[in-house]
């Protein structure tokens, strides 16, 4: 019987064992597996929403580099700007967060919580913006109360901002939100959503030297996500300063003289190419883009019948009337279709098949010859003279003069003009080259069409005796510590097929457009300074033969105005093209624009000239 129980004792406590080792054993396996889920299977994730909750990297934006003019004016810098953001994990309960918030920025609730509504994909610790630029007050009650604020933040970002609000504004350009299709395209491989980049103008062209490059801090922040230590800093390096082409000066002289009006001014430097002022009116205010619109006003902005976005001194096209005789007369002499003693008489009219084509002046102007014709703009002169030629030559001189097509310029968005052949309205319209339609041509009307960045090409290589050069408005790029990265220099793109004694009758004519009592410009002459030119009135809609002009028309009906110059005559020092859009006479309406900045680059010039050489002689 003890033997019995003895046995029976061992035999349950044998099975105890096996079962607390198979508990044992459970837990362990149950333990395992979960380390395995937790450090094997979610141990990345879990990794990071643990460094998250105490460690961060934060972002630090470069200030982009500085915009100058040629005499090192600053057109473009950059500010403080303060901006709100939320970190949505650290801002639980975010309805109370905002709610509190709103009081202190001056903004609905609602539309804080419309700005997160919008960022569904981002990760709840990564910051959002829910306003930009707020005023100090606002800093200084979020920063009181920002234990109240869980998750808020405020960073001081730099900001742009242009200095002559409107001026150069489609030159300088701005700045906007890189796109999803910009991201994609390689083009910009260290940028992320959200990030800035330069849209229009030089922003856009050199915003590769401007950008910058990023850095970041690691930091340490507490349960509610404010900073509480910096652990590590890489500076962000600023982006390079540009400089460029243009005078300020001139370009505000022209925006002045231009504002009211629409129309564009180009004044080229001849010996070099480079831009000296590039205005396109109306203008606007890159600082209110940059400082973000609703979809309302930009909706406003880009509908507005003046459309102030369009740069029209590169993307305005024009016929470019009277003008155009210059091309004509050298198209003339070069082909042996008249010479200096060529001599056409002109009633006021030239009958052709059947059909009077008018002079702008009612009498005529009697007998003329090529100086003579150029001087007083006669269109019965040229009528013959382009009839001659033909439309294929002509288009060939001008395509040879810089005109219907591109210049080079390093600014988007170039317009090419149209300059027509007997071959291209074929193709166009299936229907032959009308004879009659090379004279409307030979004066600048017809299909012609030109751009007046083109139109100053074209009468500065004219001006420098018939070197045609790349117009450049990029004249350097430093560092910020001052090291050259980059400078320019002239680039030449043809030379004009014209002969030397060609070119002293085109420039004698466009001499005495200014400086003789027949001229049709004489109000472009300067006291003690020789301007040498060309006006135009373009028609912006055609009359039927017998038709006079119509003083009565609408004003957006009414001609367009051009005057092209170059000063001083004898040894040129710029180049301009002037076009405002409906002002009927480019005596009256182009013509005085050019003058003044003429005398304002110049003058300017002169007095520089003499300070240096004074300079020079105190050495001495």
């Amino acid at each position: 019987m003890d033997k019995y129980l003895k046995t029976a004792d061992s035999d349950w406590y044998k099975q105890r064992i096996i079962g607390v080792i198979l508990c044992v054993f459970a837990c362990f396996a149950v333990l395992f597996v979960r380390l395995f889920f937790l450090q094997i299977i979610k141990g990345g994730e879990l990794r990071r929403l643990s460094e998250n909750n105490s460690i961060r990297l934060q972002r630090i934006d470069p200030f982009r580099g500085i915009i100058f003019d040629r005499n090192r004016k600053m057109l473009v810098d950059n500010r403080p700007s303060f901006n709100v953001n939320v970190i949505l994990r650290n801002a639980r309960p975010v309805d109370q967060t905002l709610n509190k918030l709103s009081k202190y920025l001056g903004v609905p609730d609602v539309e804080l919580a419309e700005k997160i509504a919008g960022q569904k994909r981002i990760s709840s610790y990564k910051p959002i913006l829910l306003k930009q630029d707020i005023g100090r007050n606002a800093v200084a009650a979020v920063e009181v109360h920002k234990y109240d604020l869980p998750g808020i933040e405020v960073n001081v970002k730099p900001r742009r901002h242009y200095l002559y609000r409107q001026s150069a504004a489609h030159l300088l350009g701005y700045l906007g939100e890189i796109s999803s299709s910009e991201l994609n395209s390689g083009k910009y491989p260290e940028l992320r959503s959200g990030d800035l980049i330069g849209k229009l103008g030089i922003e856009r062209a050199y915003d590769h030297y401007l950008r910058g490059k990023s850095g970041g801090r690691q930091v340490e922040v507490n349960a509610t996500g404010q900073v509480v230590s910096i652990l590590k800093t890489v500076n962000a390096h600023a982006g390079q300063n540009v400089y460029l082409t243009i005078d300020q000066d001139v370009q505000e002289k022209a925006e002045e003289l231009l504002s009211g009006v629409t129309g564009a001014a180009v004044a080229i430097e001849p010996s070099t190419g480079q831009v000296l002022a590039l205005a396109s009116s109306p203008s606007f205010d890159q600082n209110t883009i940059v400082g973000g619109m609703t979809h309302e006003q930009w909706q406003a902005f880009v509908t507005d019948p003046l459309k102030p976005l369009t740069n029209r001194a590169l993307q305005g096209e024009y016929p470019p009337a009277s003008t155009y005789k210059i091309l004509t007369a050298i198209a003339g002499l070069e082909e042996g279709v008249i010479d200096e003693n060529t001599v056409f008489c002109c009633p006021g009219h030239y009958r052709f098949k059947g059909r009077d084509y008018r002079c702008w002046k009612k009498g005529g102007h009697g007998c003329v010859s090529v100086v003579q014709a150029i001087a007083e703009s006669c269109d019965v002169f040229f009528y013959q003279v382009g009839q001659a030629v033909g439309v294929d030559r002509l288009a060939w001189y001008a395509k040879a003069l810089g005109l219907g097509t591109i210049s080079g310029i390093n600014l988007p968005h170039e317009a090419r003009g149209l300059i027509p052949t007997a071959a291209w309205k074929q193709r166009r319209t299936g229907i032959e080259w009308q004879e009659g339609e090379t004279l409307s041509l030979a004066i600048g009307q017809g299909f012609n069409l030109v751009t007046p960045l083109q139109m100053a090409v074209m009468v500065s290589a004219i001006a420098n005796g018939g070197t045609r050069f790349k117009p450049e408005i990029l004249m350097k790029v430093e560092t910020a510590e001052g090291r050259l990265v980059k400078e320019t220099e002239p680039m030449i793109t043809g030379k004009l097929p014209v002969s030397p004694r060609t070119m002293e009758l085109v420039k004698q004519g466009l001499w005495e457009v200014v400086n003789t009592d027949k001229g049709t410009a004489k109000g472009a002459r300067l006291f003690g300074l020789q301007v040498s030119g060309k006006t135009g009135t373009a028609q912006v809609i055609g009359r039927k033969e017998g038709e006079e002009e119509d003083a009565d028309l609408p004003d957006h009906l009414k001609p367009h105005a051009w005057f092209v110059a170059y000063a001083p005559s004898d040894d040129p020092g710029i180049a301009v093209a002037v076009v405002v859009e409906n002002g009927e006479h480019g005596s009256s309406a182009a013509a005085p624009i050019a003058r003044e900045m003429i005398k304002a680059y110049l003058l300017k010039d002169q007095m520089r000239r003499l300070i240096l050489a004074n300079s020079g002689k105190g050495k001495q």
